[in-house]
């Protein structure tokens, strides 16, 4: 266990780190999940609209614009992401081990990362937009809107990736609803800029598409400005304030940490992305009315998966929490209890879904079209698979909450790469378009069975996150080398660095 830390007055008011290494496990990883659902579905909703502002204004070559620029945009925070669940992972065991001198130091290491990588990419990124295009093959009729979107999503990416990065470590503190009230105001102000700054409305000039894209980029920076002064104004455990500036000199132990940990998490999203590029280059070779019937499934999917991803998302940070504080007990009643809500809330979601498919299908799909029976039929096969996706899901994030992050990986490439593309591809002879709808529950399957495997009798209960006798040479503050109880090593500042010791808030 850590050194015993001064304790000052708690963080005014509610809204600081929680502990989750106490109390009931069910209802408190419910009323930590269920925030983290809300903004995915905050997230998806405004994608909608946009798309309806400038797809249904602008045009079909506007769209497929905004449609080139999303994924480079997904692909580049897809190459961050692991590195931000690294980030929060780590400040959650710290926490979990009441040692939030150690959770400061990390976010500090953390924040000057993620400010110098966005600031990077923005500066690569706006000059080469139309190159990168271009390389992806943009139709030459929407390349010019789609430069024009793309340079202000570049512009937009630093406010994007540290309103991303706070609000992920403030989950891993304990704190859902905070970061799900900011991305509340993000969504709202990114409706609200959208048709002003689209059309020129009011005082707003007139920009067409740049203008969603500018929109998106000053309401995440707005929203990012109001979370840094409410965490201030309230004087949050995890400020960094003036007096302690020095905490944001980065620390080559946890810079370490963060890249060999959050890089195989972030290669994760790189595998899924790109398998589904392949499944979707299948699905097109059967026509037309195959890829919409498709594509149409796809929003339903979106939908689908997320209680399973918020849930997830809950039990990654409640388990590292108790990682560090050695609860072993309560990680594996984490684990259970994800993996029942998952069955639950999922199963619920996709009986509601298939019971009323037609009628949500024709949202997307024109009546009386031959894609909307194709469509019915492959959610009948397909659909199912989400509720396997959610054990696995859930189960990796438990995993992954000690540090274990190869192994999943691993997993997730057989899965994908192993079962799923060579099942689609290699059974069509066979069982024609219906192999590729059978090899989703067939690899998710596969998935959980191995993911199964390796948390029942896998090593990941004694993976490290630091080797025992590592250290940056100019500290004194011990914290935990490995979950399974290995000696201390220092990786964070002086206790002349900290100003504030804070107290933990009961979950």
């Amino acid at each position: 266990m850590p050194p015993s830390i001064p304790q000052a007055p708690a963080a005014r008011g509610a809204g600081g780190p929680r502990d989750l290494t106490r109390g009931p496990i069910a209802p408190t990883l419910l009323r930590f999940a269920l925030p983290i659902l809300g903004g995915n579905v905050l997230q998806s909703l405004n994608g909608s609209v946009n798309a309806y502002w400038v797809g249904g204004h602008l045009g079909e070559a506007a769209l497929t614009a905004t449609a080139n620029a999303n994924n480079i945009l997904f692909l580049l925070i897809g190459a961050v992401f692991g590195i931000g669940m690294a980030a929060t992972i780590l400040v959650a065991q710290a926490v979990g081990a009441h040692d939030l001198r150690q959770a400061r130091c990390v976010m500090g290491t953390s924040a000057t990362f993620f400010g110098a990588a966005a600031l990077v990419i923005a500066a690569v990124g706006m000059p080469l937009s139309r190159h990168i295009l271009v390389a992806m093959s943009t139709p030459q009729e929407a390349l010019p809107l789609a430069e024009a979107y793309l340079r202000m999503l570049f512009l937009a990416i630093p406010f994007l990736y540290l309103f991303t990065f706070v609000s992920a470590v403030l989950r891993g503190a304990g704190d859902a609803r905070t970061p799900f009230l900011f991305l509340l105001l993000a969504v709202a102000l990114d409706v609200v800029l959208n048709p002003l700054l689209i059309f020129g409305m009011g005082p707003f000039p007139e920009m067409g598409i740049a203008g969603s894209g500018l929109a998106t980029g000053v309401s995440n920076a707005l929203a990012l400005a109001a979370l840094l002064a409410w965490l201030r104004w309230r004087r949050h455990p995890l400020w960094i304030g003036a007096a302690d500036w020095r905490l944001f000199a980065p620390r080559p132990t946890i810079l370490r940490l963060l890249l060999s940990k959050g890089l195989p998490m972030g290669a994760q999203m790189v595998l899924i992305s790109v398998s589904m590029l392949m499944m979707l280059g299948m699905v097109n070779a059967h026509g037309v009315a195959t890829a919409s019937a498709y594509g149409a499934a796809l929003q339903l999917w979106t939908y689908v998966q997320m209680p399973a991803m918020a849930i997830g998302a809950a039990c990654s940070s409640m388990a590292a929490q108790n990682v560090g504080a050695q609860r072993w007990d309560r990680v594996e009643s984490v684990a259970l209890w994800g993996v029942g809500f998952n069955f639950l809330l999922t199963g619920a979601l996709i009986g509601v879904v298939l019971a009323a498919q037609h009628r949500v299908l024709a949202l997307f799909l024109p009546a009386g079209s031959e894609a909307l029976a194709i469509a019915t039929h492959l959610n009948g096969i397909a659909l199912w698979s989400f509720l396997f996706f959610g054990v696995s899901f859930v189960l990796t994030g438990v995993v992954r909450s000690t540090g274990a992050v190869l192994v999943p990986l691993v997993i997730l490439a057989i899965a994908m790469w192993g079962v799923r593309i060579p099942l689609a591809w290699g059974l069509q002879g066979w069982l024609g378009i219906d192999a590729i709808w059978w090899s989703f529950p067939i690899s998710a399957l596969a998935a959980v069975a191995m993911t199964s495997a390796y948390y029942r009798w896998g090593g990941w209960r004694r993976a490290k996150l630091l080797a025992p006798g590592e250290e940056d040479g100019e500290v004194d503050v011990a914290v935990p080398a490995e979950v399974g109880g290995l000696p201390p090593a220092p990786i964070c500042g002086t206790a002349s660095e900290v100003a504030r010791e804070p107290a933990l808030a009961p979950a």
